[in-house]
Protein backbone atom coordinates (compact mmCIF):
# COMPACT_ATOMS: atom_id res chain seq x y z
CA UNK A 1 0.00 0.00 0.00
CA UNK A 2 2.73 2.70 0.77
CA UNK A 3 4.09 1.39 -2.55
CA UNK A 4 0.87 2.92 -4.35
CA UNK A 5 1.29 6.18 -2.25
CA UNK A 6 4.47 7.10 -3.58
CA UNK A 7 3.36 6.76 -7.40
CA UNK A 8 2.47 10.20 -8.76
CA UNK A 9 -0.95 10.33 -10.39
CA UNK A 10 -0.32 8.02 -13.65
CA UNK A 11 -4.03 8.71 -15.07
CA UNK A 12 -3.13 12.47 -14.85
CA UNK A 13 -0.39 12.04 -17.12
CA UNK A 14 -2.53 10.07 -19.38
CA UNK A 15 -5.21 12.10 -19.87
CA UNK A 16 -2.49 15.59 -20.14
CA UNK A 17 -1.54 13.65 -23.73
CA UNK A 18 -5.30 13.72 -24.94
CA UNK A 19 -6.68 16.87 -27.23
CA UNK A 20 -10.06 16.35 -28.56
CA UNK A 21 -12.80 16.06 -26.49
CA UNK A 22 -14.22 12.99 -27.86
CA UNK A 23 -10.86 11.41 -27.41
CA UNK A 24 -10.71 12.18 -23.51
CA UNK A 25 -14.52 10.98 -23.17
CA UNK A 26 -13.76 7.46 -25.22
CA UNK A 27 -9.87 6.78 -24.35
CA UNK A 28 -10.31 6.68 -20.32
CA UNK A 29 -12.97 4.14 -20.32
CA UNK A 30 -11.29 1.68 -22.90
CA UNK A 31 -7.82 2.24 -20.77
CA UNK A 32 -10.20 0.90 -17.89
CA UNK A 33 -11.61 -2.16 -19.73
CA UNK A 34 -7.90 -3.32 -19.80
CA UNK A 35 -7.41 -2.97 -16.23
CA UNK A 36 -10.27 -4.87 -15.55
CA UNK A 37 -9.37 -7.68 -17.57
CA UNK A 38 -6.19 -7.56 -15.84
CA UNK A 39 -8.08 -8.21 -12.56
CA UNK A 40 -7.37 -4.43 -11.14
CA UNK A 41 -9.80 -3.32 -8.72
CA UNK A 42 -11.19 0.11 -7.79
CA UNK A 43 -11.68 3.46 -10.15
CA UNK A 44 -9.22 4.56 -12.56
CA UNK A 45 -6.78 5.95 -10.52
CA UNK A 46 -6.67 3.01 -8.36
CA UNK A 47 -5.88 0.59 -11.31
CA UNK A 48 -3.32 2.62 -12.74
CA UNK A 49 -1.68 2.95 -9.52
CA UNK A 50 -2.20 -1.07 -9.42
CA UNK A 51 -1.33 -1.88 -12.60
CA UNK A 52 2.00 0.46 -12.17
CA UNK A 53 2.81 -1.76 -9.28
CA UNK A 54 2.58 -4.81 -11.69
CA UNK A 55 4.88 -3.76 -13.87
CA UNK A 56 7.49 -2.70 -11.52
CA UNK A 57 7.24 -6.16 -9.60
CA UNK A 58 6.74 -8.76 -12.43
CA UNK A 59 8.74 -7.03 -15.54
CA UNK A 60 8.28 -6.51 -18.81
CA UNK A 61 8.09 -9.92 -20.30
CA UNK A 62 4.76 -10.53 -17.83
CA UNK A 63 3.33 -6.98 -19.07
CA UNK A 64 3.84 -7.84 -22.44
CA UNK A 65 2.41 -11.53 -21.81
CA UNK A 66 -0.98 -10.35 -20.02
CA UNK A 67 -1.59 -7.59 -22.61
CA UNK A 68 -0.87 -10.19 -25.36
CA UNK A 69 -3.65 -12.60 -23.26
CA UNK A 70 -6.26 -9.43 -23.17
CA UNK A 71 -5.52 -8.51 -27.20
CA UNK A 72 -6.27 -12.97 -28.02
CA UNK A 73 -8.84 -12.32 -25.50
CA UNK A 74 -10.52 -9.57 -27.68
CA UNK A 75 -9.95 -11.22 -31.11
CA UNK A 76 -12.34 -14.40 -30.20
CA UNK A 77 -15.20 -11.87 -28.63
CA UNK A 78 -14.75 -10.28 -32.25
CA UNK A 79 -14.96 -13.88 -33.85
CA UNK A 80 -18.07 -15.12 -32.01
CA UNK A 81 -19.95 -11.06 -32.99
CA UNK A 82 -19.65 -9.35 -29.66
CA UNK A 83 -17.77 -7.04 -30.88
CA UNK A 84 -16.41 -5.07 -34.05
CA UNK A 85 -12.70 -5.74 -35.19
CA UNK A 86 -11.65 -2.17 -35.98
CA UNK A 87 -12.26 -1.78 -32.09
CA UNK A 88 -9.26 -3.68 -30.60
CA UNK A 89 -6.55 -1.53 -31.94
CA UNK A 90 -8.24 1.54 -29.84
CA UNK A 91 -8.30 -0.92 -26.59
CA UNK A 92 -4.40 -1.03 -27.80
CA UNK A 93 -3.65 2.68 -28.67
CA UNK A 94 -5.34 3.91 -24.61
CA UNK A 95 -2.95 1.27 -22.85
CA UNK A 96 0.02 2.18 -25.33
CA UNK A 97 -0.82 5.82 -24.27
CA UNK A 98 -0.78 5.57 -20.77
CA UNK A 99 2.83 3.25 -20.86
CA UNK A 100 4.30 6.00 -22.62
CA UNK A 101 3.22 8.82 -20.74
CA UNK A 102 4.11 7.32 -17.58
CA UNK A 103 7.80 5.76 -19.17
CA UNK A 104 6.35 1.75 -18.70
CA UNK A 105 9.27 0.08 -21.67
CA UNK A 106 6.69 -2.25 -23.34
CA UNK A 107 7.89 -4.02 -27.01
CA UNK A 108 4.86 -3.16 -28.92
CA UNK A 109 6.18 -4.28 -32.09
CA UNK A 110 5.96 -7.87 -30.28
CA UNK A 111 2.38 -6.67 -29.08
CA UNK A 112 0.29 -5.05 -32.22
CA UNK A 113 1.95 -8.27 -34.56
CA UNK A 114 -1.11 -10.05 -33.29
CA UNK A 115 -3.68 -6.80 -33.58
CA UNK A 116 -5.78 -7.92 -36.52
CA UNK A 117 -6.88 -4.97 -39.00
CA UNK A 118 -10.27 -4.18 -38.98
CA UNK A 119 -12.39 -2.37 -41.93
CA UNK A 120 -10.91 1.13 -42.71
CA UNK A 121 -14.38 2.57 -43.19
CA UNK A 122 -17.58 2.13 -41.55
CA UNK A 123 -20.10 0.95 -44.06
CA UNK A 124 -22.65 2.92 -42.56
CA UNK A 125 -24.42 5.65 -44.48
CA UNK A 126 -25.42 9.60 -44.25
CA UNK A 127 -28.85 10.55 -43.65
CA UNK A 128 -31.08 10.82 -46.63
CA UNK A 129 -32.85 14.64 -47.10
CA UNK A 130 -36.11 13.01 -46.30
CA UNK A 131 -34.60 11.45 -43.45
CA UNK A 132 -33.40 15.18 -41.89
CA UNK A 133 -36.67 16.60 -42.60
CA UNK A 134 -38.04 14.18 -40.29
CA UNK A 135 -35.62 14.41 -37.90
CA UNK A 136 -36.43 18.74 -37.56
CA UNK A 137 -40.16 17.94 -36.56
CA UNK A 138 -39.27 16.76 -33.07
CA UNK A 139 -40.88 19.09 -30.69
CA UNK A 140 -36.96 20.98 -29.21
CA UNK A 141 -36.27 24.18 -30.82
CA UNK A 142 -32.90 23.33 -30.60
CA UNK A 143 -32.87 20.13 -32.77
CA UNK A 144 -33.48 22.28 -35.99
CA UNK A 145 -30.55 24.50 -35.69
CA UNK A 146 -28.47 21.74 -34.59
CA UNK A 147 -29.24 19.48 -37.08
CA UNK A 148 -28.84 22.54 -39.95
CA UNK A 149 -25.46 23.76 -38.74
CA UNK A 150 -23.94 19.91 -38.46
CA UNK A 151 -25.40 18.98 -42.25
CA UNK A 152 -24.12 22.53 -43.96
CA UNK A 153 -20.77 22.64 -42.49
CA UNK A 154 -19.67 19.31 -41.16
CA UNK A 155 -18.51 20.16 -37.85
CA UNK A 156 -17.74 17.02 -34.87
CA UNK A 157 -20.07 16.95 -32.23
CA UNK A 158 -17.18 17.67 -29.82
CA UNK A 159 -17.33 21.36 -31.62
CA UNK A 160 -20.57 22.49 -29.67
CA UNK A 161 -18.44 22.34 -27.08
CA UNK A 162 -16.55 25.60 -27.88
CA UNK A 163 -18.90 27.38 -30.41
CA UNK A 164 -20.11 30.90 -29.18
CA UNK A 165 -22.51 33.60 -30.64
CA UNK A 166 -19.68 35.61 -31.78
CA UNK A 167 -18.27 32.63 -33.57
CA UNK A 168 -21.09 32.81 -36.17
CA UNK A 169 -20.62 35.66 -38.81
CA UNK A 170 -23.04 36.35 -41.62
CA UNK A 171 -21.28 36.39 -44.84
CA UNK A 172 -23.02 39.38 -47.30
CA UNK A 173 -22.95 40.45 -50.73
CA UNK A 174 -22.76 44.23 -52.12
CA UNK A 175 -26.22 44.41 -51.88
CA UNK A 176 -26.83 42.97 -48.58
CA UNK A 177 -27.81 39.70 -49.07
CA UNK A 178 -26.63 36.56 -46.97
CA UNK A 179 -24.17 34.57 -48.86
CA UNK A 180 -23.73 32.29 -45.79
CA UNK A 181 -22.27 32.28 -42.61
CA UNK A 182 -18.64 31.82 -41.54
CA UNK A 183 -18.36 29.35 -38.50
CA UNK A 184 -14.89 29.59 -36.40
CA UNK A 185 -14.66 26.07 -34.65
CA UNK A 186 -12.51 25.23 -31.71
CA UNK A 187 -11.49 29.05 -31.15
CA UNK A 188 -8.44 29.33 -29.67
CA UNK A 189 -7.52 26.06 -29.51
CA UNK A 190 -4.43 24.22 -31.77
CA UNK A 191 -7.22 22.82 -33.68
CA UNK A 192 -9.14 26.13 -34.78
CA UNK A 193 -10.35 26.17 -37.96
CA UNK A 194 -12.98 27.76 -39.93
CA UNK A 195 -16.10 26.29 -42.00
CA UNK A 196 -19.46 27.79 -43.41
CA UNK A 197 -22.80 27.51 -42.82
CA UNK A 198 -25.95 27.84 -45.17
CA UNK A 199 -28.32 30.83 -45.24
CA UNK A 200 -31.17 28.25 -43.98
CA UNK A 201 -29.04 27.33 -40.90
CA UNK A 202 -27.92 30.86 -39.95
CA UNK A 203 -31.59 32.08 -40.21
CA UNK A 204 -33.09 29.33 -37.91
CA UNK A 205 -29.95 29.65 -35.73
CA UNK A 206 -30.98 33.45 -34.92
CA UNK A 207 -34.35 32.77 -34.76
CA UNK A 208 -33.20 30.13 -31.73
CA UNK A 209 -31.31 33.05 -30.31
CA UNK A 210 -33.65 35.59 -30.39
CA UNK A 211 -36.33 33.53 -28.87
CA UNK A 212 -33.62 33.28 -26.23
CA UNK A 213 -33.92 36.95 -26.01
CA UNK A 214 -37.39 37.28 -25.81
CA UNK A 215 -37.34 35.48 -22.48
CA UNK A 216 -35.04 37.43 -20.82
CA UNK A 217 -32.09 35.75 -21.62
CA UNK A 218 -28.85 38.64 -21.56
CA UNK A 219 -27.67 36.85 -25.39
CA UNK A 220 -23.76 38.37 -26.00
CA UNK A 221 -21.02 37.46 -27.95
CA UNK A 222 -20.20 34.76 -25.19
CA UNK A 223 -23.33 33.21 -24.89
CA UNK A 224 -23.23 29.16 -25.73
CA UNK A 225 -24.70 28.44 -29.23
CA UNK A 226 -27.03 25.44 -27.61
CA UNK A 227 -27.98 25.59 -23.89
CA UNK A 228 -30.36 23.82 -21.54
CA UNK A 229 -34.22 24.24 -21.86
CA UNK A 230 -36.70 26.42 -19.81
CA UNK A 231 -40.17 26.57 -18.93
CA UNK A 232 -42.01 28.62 -21.25
CA UNK A 233 -45.64 28.24 -19.77
CA UNK A 234 -47.26 27.96 -16.61
CA UNK A 235 -47.73 24.35 -16.40
CA UNK A 236 -46.05 22.24 -14.20
CA UNK A 237 -44.72 19.18 -16.29
CA UNK A 238 -42.67 18.12 -13.37
CA UNK A 239 -39.40 18.31 -14.26
CA UNK A 240 -36.29 20.39 -13.14
CA UNK A 241 -36.23 22.82 -16.18
CA UNK A 242 -33.55 25.85 -16.03
CA UNK A 243 -34.29 29.53 -15.74
CA UNK A 244 -34.10 31.23 -19.08
CA UNK A 245 -31.91 34.26 -17.51
CA UNK A 246 -29.60 31.48 -16.12
CA UNK A 247 -28.27 29.65 -19.04
CA UNK A 248 -26.19 26.41 -18.38
CA UNK A 249 -24.47 25.29 -22.04
CA UNK A 250 -25.59 22.09 -23.16
CA UNK A 251 -22.38 19.91 -24.19
CA UNK A 252 -21.68 17.72 -26.61
CA UNK A 253 -22.95 14.53 -24.62
CA UNK A 254 -25.89 16.49 -24.12
CA UNK A 255 -26.13 17.14 -27.83
CA UNK A 256 -25.46 13.47 -28.67
CA UNK A 257 -28.47 12.39 -26.59
CA UNK A 258 -30.59 14.83 -27.70
CA UNK A 259 -30.13 13.66 -31.58
CA UNK A 260 -30.49 10.10 -30.61
CA UNK A 261 -33.74 11.02 -28.12
CA UNK A 262 -35.10 12.40 -31.66
CA UNK A 263 -33.82 9.69 -33.93
CA UNK A 264 -36.26 7.34 -31.71
CA UNK A 265 -39.19 9.47 -30.82
CA UNK A 266 -39.45 10.49 -35.03
CA UNK A 267 -39.52 6.39 -36.00
CA UNK A 268 -36.28 6.88 -37.81
CA UNK A 269 -34.36 4.54 -35.54
CA UNK A 270 -35.77 1.21 -35.15
CA UNK A 271 -34.40 -1.75 -33.16
CA UNK A 272 -31.28 -3.53 -34.46
CA UNK A 273 -32.44 -7.02 -35.90
CA UNK A 274 -29.88 -9.86 -34.18
CA UNK A 275 -26.83 -10.20 -35.31
CA UNK A 276 -26.99 -6.33 -36.34
CA UNK A 277 -24.45 -4.01 -34.47
CA UNK A 278 -24.96 -1.05 -36.09
CA UNK A 279 -27.85 1.51 -37.05
CA UNK A 280 -27.83 2.54 -40.41
CA UNK A 281 -26.09 5.99 -39.76
CA UNK A 282 -24.55 7.63 -36.61
CA UNK A 283 -26.51 10.14 -34.83
CA UNK A 284 -23.65 12.65 -34.89
CA UNK A 285 -21.44 11.77 -37.03
CA UNK A 286 -23.83 11.10 -39.89
CA UNK A 287 -24.12 14.61 -40.51
CA UNK A 288 -20.28 15.34 -40.97
CA UNK A 289 -20.58 12.38 -43.62
CA UNK A 290 -23.90 14.07 -45.24
CA UNK A 291 -21.62 17.33 -45.57
CA UNK A 292 -18.93 15.47 -47.39
CA UNK A 293 -21.10 14.04 -49.43
CA UNK A 294 -22.94 16.61 -51.04
CA UNK A 295 -19.91 19.22 -50.93
CA UNK A 296 -17.55 17.24 -52.84
CA UNK A 297 -20.29 16.63 -56.07
CA UNK A 298 -19.53 20.37 -56.69
CA UNK A 299 -16.83 21.75 -54.76
CA UNK A 300 -13.21 21.35 -55.01
CA UNK A 301 -12.13 17.48 -52.75
CA UNK A 302 -9.23 20.11 -50.97
CA UNK A 303 -11.84 22.55 -49.80
CA UNK A 304 -14.26 20.34 -48.54
CA UNK A 305 -11.42 18.34 -46.18
CA UNK A 306 -10.03 22.33 -45.15
CA UNK A 307 -13.49 22.81 -44.06
CA UNK A 308 -13.78 19.95 -42.64
CA UNK A 309 -10.82 20.77 -40.41
CA UNK A 310 -8.94 17.68 -41.65
CA UNK A 311 -5.13 17.54 -42.41
CA UNK A 312 -4.55 17.67 -45.80
CA UNK A 313 -0.75 17.20 -45.12
CA UNK A 314 2.22 18.54 -47.21
CA UNK A 315 -0.26 20.25 -49.61
CA UNK A 316 -0.86 22.48 -46.30
CA UNK A 317 2.47 23.99 -46.93
CA UNK A 318 1.62 24.74 -50.88
CA UNK A 319 -2.45 25.14 -51.13
CA UNK A 320 -3.01 28.46 -49.42
CA UNK A 321 -6.64 29.54 -50.84
CA UNK A 322 -8.42 33.03 -49.32
CA UNK A 323 -11.34 32.58 -47.91
CA UNK A 324 -12.99 34.79 -50.16
CA UNK A 325 -12.41 31.67 -52.59
CA UNK A 326 -13.40 29.11 -50.41
CA UNK A 327 -16.58 30.77 -49.40
CA UNK A 328 -16.81 31.03 -53.26
CA UNK A 329 -16.38 27.26 -53.47
CA UNK A 330 -18.51 27.08 -50.61
CA UNK A 331 -21.60 28.60 -52.45
CA UNK A 332 -21.76 25.88 -55.20
CA UNK A 333 -22.67 23.73 -52.78
CA UNK A 334 -25.51 25.58 -50.51
CA UNK A 335 -28.23 24.31 -52.63
CA UNK A 336 -27.70 20.70 -52.30
CA UNK A 337 -26.89 21.51 -48.29
CA UNK A 338 -30.34 23.40 -47.61
CA UNK A 339 -32.43 20.65 -46.09
CA UNK A 340 -35.40 22.79 -46.64
CA UNK A 341 -34.86 24.44 -49.60
CA UNK A 342 -38.26 25.29 -51.02
CA UNK A 343 -37.30 28.73 -51.07
CA UNK A 344 -34.37 27.98 -52.95
CA UNK A 345 -35.44 26.13 -55.29
CA UNK A 346 -38.81 28.92 -55.96
CA UNK A 347 -35.41 31.52 -56.79
CA UNK A 348 -33.60 29.51 -58.94
CA UNK A 349 -36.55 28.97 -60.79
CA UNK A 350 -37.73 32.75 -60.49
CA UNK A 351 -34.32 33.73 -61.99
CA UNK A 352 -34.99 30.70 -64.70
CA UNK A 353 -37.98 32.28 -65.78
CA UNK A 354 -36.36 36.00 -65.80
CA UNK A 355 -33.42 34.57 -67.91
CA UNK A 356 -36.17 32.89 -70.12
CA UNK A 357 -38.17 36.41 -70.56
CA UNK A 358 -35.21 37.93 -71.13
CA UNK A 359 -34.22 35.38 -73.89
CA UNK A 360 -37.68 36.23 -75.53
CA UNK A 361 -37.54 40.18 -75.35
CA UNK A 362 -34.15 39.53 -77.14
CA UNK A 363 -35.80 37.35 -79.68
CA UNK A 364 -38.95 39.55 -80.12
CA UNK A 365 -36.72 42.72 -80.58
CA UNK A 366 -34.64 40.81 -82.94
CA UNK A 367 -37.95 40.06 -84.93
CA UNK A 368 -39.04 43.76 -84.51
CA UNK A 369 -36.11 45.09 -85.93
CA UNK A 370 -35.88 42.57 -88.62
CA UNK A 371 -39.64 43.81 -89.94
CA UNK A 372 -38.57 47.48 -89.53
CA UNK A 373 -35.66 46.85 -91.85
CA UNK A 374 -38.02 45.12 -94.11
CA UNK A 375 -40.61 47.80 -93.91
CA UNK A 376 -37.67 50.13 -94.63
CA UNK A 377 -36.84 48.96 -97.56
CA UNK A 378 -40.22 48.13 -99.09
CA UNK A 379 -40.66 51.60 -98.63
CA UNK A 380 -37.94 52.85 -100.36
CA UNK A 381 -38.61 50.70 -103.38
CA UNK A 382 -41.96 52.41 -103.08
CA UNK A 383 -40.46 55.37 -103.40
CA UNK A 384 -38.18 54.69 -106.04
CA UNK A 385 -40.63 53.49 -108.15
CA UNK A 386 -43.04 56.40 -107.99
CA UNK A 387 -40.47 58.52 -109.03
CA UNK A 388 -39.92 56.12 -112.02
CA UNK A 389 -44.02 56.49 -112.76
CA UNK A 390 -44.02 59.87 -112.19
CA UNK A 391 -40.97 60.56 -114.81
CA UNK A 392 -43.27 57.90 -117.39
CA UNK A 393 -46.18 60.75 -116.54
CA UNK A 394 -43.81 63.31 -117.60
CA UNK A 395 -42.31 61.81 -120.22
CA UNK A 396 -46.05 61.02 -121.55
CA UNK A 397 -47.75 64.36 -121.14
CA UNK A 398 -44.77 65.45 -123.32
CA UNK A 399 -46.65 63.39 -126.07
CA UNK A 400 -49.31 64.47 -128.04
CA UNK A 401 -51.35 61.23 -127.83
CA UNK A 402 -53.69 62.26 -125.26
CA UNK A 403 -55.49 58.99 -125.48
CA UNK A 404 -52.41 56.86 -124.56
CA UNK A 405 -51.75 59.46 -121.36
CA UNK A 406 -55.62 59.33 -120.23
CA UNK A 407 -54.96 55.06 -120.59
CA UNK A 408 -51.44 54.98 -118.54
CA UNK A 409 -53.06 57.72 -115.74
CA UNK A 410 -55.71 54.80 -115.15
CA UNK A 411 -54.18 51.90 -115.26
CA UNK A 412 -52.06 53.56 -112.20
CA UNK A 413 -54.75 55.23 -110.50
CA UNK A 414 -56.69 51.84 -110.24
CA UNK A 415 -53.20 50.32 -109.13
CA UNK A 416 -53.14 52.14 -105.94
CA UNK A 417 -49.42 53.65 -107.39
CA UNK A 418 -50.88 57.34 -107.99
CA UNK A 419 -53.84 59.82 -106.36
CA UNK A 420 -56.37 60.67 -108.32
CA UNK A 421 -54.80 64.28 -108.30
CA UNK A 422 -51.58 62.96 -109.61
Amino acid sequence: MAVIEQIANPVSQFLYALKAPETKRQWPNRLKIVFNFLGLNGDLDEQAKQFMNLCKEEGMTTTQNRLIEFISYQVQRSQKGEISLAIIPNYLKAIKLFCEMNDIQVSWKKISRGVPRGRQAANDRAPTQEEILKLIQYPDRRIKPIVYIMASSGIRLGAWDFLQWKHVNPMCDEKGNLLAAKLIVYAGEPDEYYTFVTPEAYYTLKEWMNFRSSYGEQVTGTSWLMRDIWQTTNINYGAKLGLATAPKKLKSSGIKRLLERALWEQGIRQSLADGVRRHEWKAAHGFRKFYKTHAEQVMKPINVEITLGHNIGISASYYKPRESEVLEDYLKAVESLTISNEKTKLTKQVAELKQKSKNSEYIIRGKLQEKDEQINALTQQFSIMQSQIQSLIATLSETKDQSQLNQTAQMLYKSGIISPTQ
